[in-house]
């Protein structure tokens, strides 16, 4: 009962999260650039209380980690002189949204469900290969439904998967850094998440990446 309770707290909240993020980038313009420096300062807090007595270094390596991706979402979503305007910047958010999510979501039910080899367990011991092979399918099929249904390049059918592995890269790095730091979770904000960090690890390189391919014309 104690594992349901948990599964389904974080279900509540992973649910209520989406709403949020949704809601913000539906509307976009001050209200998207609100809500994703909102999210962006929280990323530097708690980056920096990971890393506090590190060095300038880290200090400064946090302040990029959390700026980079939030301004690459916000060039995107009002920015990016792509065909059809406006409503392709929001096509391609949601689309670096939807392989974040999945990726997350199919690893969660995948590494439950089928269990198996660890992925990495010196960094992290509770993710396993299952895991990422289940996010991968997730993310590569509903980030291709929505890809198709929005007539966005045939390329981010491709690129569904390959983000869908960097977003897993993003959540090792920052499961690293959490055991370097000596903590289980970068906060506490969020009920059976733990802090903002911790659930937009994978959206870091997965919204840096979208940035660059549509810089590179990819839209």
């Amino acid at each position: 009962m104690k594992r349901l309770g948990e599964v389904g707290l974080r279900t509540v909240a992973g649910v209520a999260m989406i709403l949020v993020a949704l809601t913000a980038e539906w509307f976009g313009g001050t209200v998207f650039a609100v809500f994703v420096a909102a999210a962006a300062t929280v990323m530097y807090y708690e980056w920096a209380r990971l890393v506090r007595g590190w060095g300038f270094g880290w200090n400064a390596a946090g302040f990029l980690y959390a700026l980079i991706p939030a301004l690459a979402l916000l060039w995107v979503r009002e920015r990016a002189e792509v065909p059809g305007g406006y409503d392709e910047g929001f096509s391609l958010v949601l689309w670096a949204f939807i392989v974040t999510w999945a990726a997350d979501i199919g690893a969660f039910f995948a590494g439950r469900a089928f269990g198996g080899p660890k992925l990495a367990p010196s960094i992290s011991p509770n993710k396993t290969i299952s895991g990422l092979v289940g996010g991968v399918i997730a993310a590569t099929l509903l980030a291709g439904i929505w890809a198709m249904q929005r007539d966005l390049h045939w390329l981010w059918l491709l690129f569904a998967p390959l983000f869908a592995l960097a977003a897993a890269g993003g959540d090792l790095f920052e499961s690293w850094l959490k055991r370097k730091a000596g903590v289980k979770d970068a906060g506490a904000i969020i009920p059976g998440h733990g802090g903002v960090l911790d659930r937009l690890d994978g959206l870091v390189p997965v919204a840096v990446l979208t940035g660059v391919a549509v810089v590179a014309g990819v839209r």
